[in-house]
């Protein structure tokens, strides 16, 4: 039995402990399911309850294989992170003040890894670019195009 507020989880746990259970299985559970491999001898009702609205949240997807619902994650761990760094960009006036000091308070080798994946990124939109053009001046001479089985 929990006595006062001291003894409750901290917010966010109990969802962060459902989604790790749902992410290590690697497909649908249901609410039974998860309640089982959560152990904290929870009430089905209280594991549906979470689940149900992640999936109201867009966090988790749902089928009915028999009769209750499975869930199974959107994202990974990082792509669920992502999204919640890109809606709270989102939310700012000044993007590039809050990206300036986000940058600021990376450390060094986060700031490493970062340069390196905006360098990818940039590398890849080139190159789909050229291909996009090759493409579009194939098909305005006629030739094959990189989408073409001819093209070599």
């Amino acid at each position: 039995m929990r006595v006062g507020r001291d003894a409750r989880r901290p917010h966010g746990e109990l969802v962060a402990d459902v989604l790790a259970v749902l992410w290590a299985a690697g497909e649908p559970l249901t609410a039974q399911q998860v309640k089982e491999a959560l152990d904290h001898g929870l009430a089905r009702t209280t594991v549906t309850t979470i689940l149900t609205r992640l999936h109201e949240k867009g966090t988790l997807v749902r089928s009915r294989p028999a009769r209750s619902f499975a869930y199974a994650p959107v994202e990974d761990a990082a792509g669920l992170a992502a999204g919640r760094m890109r809606r709270e960009l989102e939310k700012e006036p000044q993007r590039d003040l809050v990206l300036k000091r986000f940058v600021s308070s990376l450390s060094e080798d986060d700031e490493d890894v970062l340069r390196r994946l905006l360098l990818d990124a940039q590398t890849e939109a080139q190159s789909e670019a050229q291909t996009g053009a090759r493409a579009a001046t194939a098909a305005d001479s006629g030739r094959p195009g990189p989408e073409d089985d001819a093209w070599a």
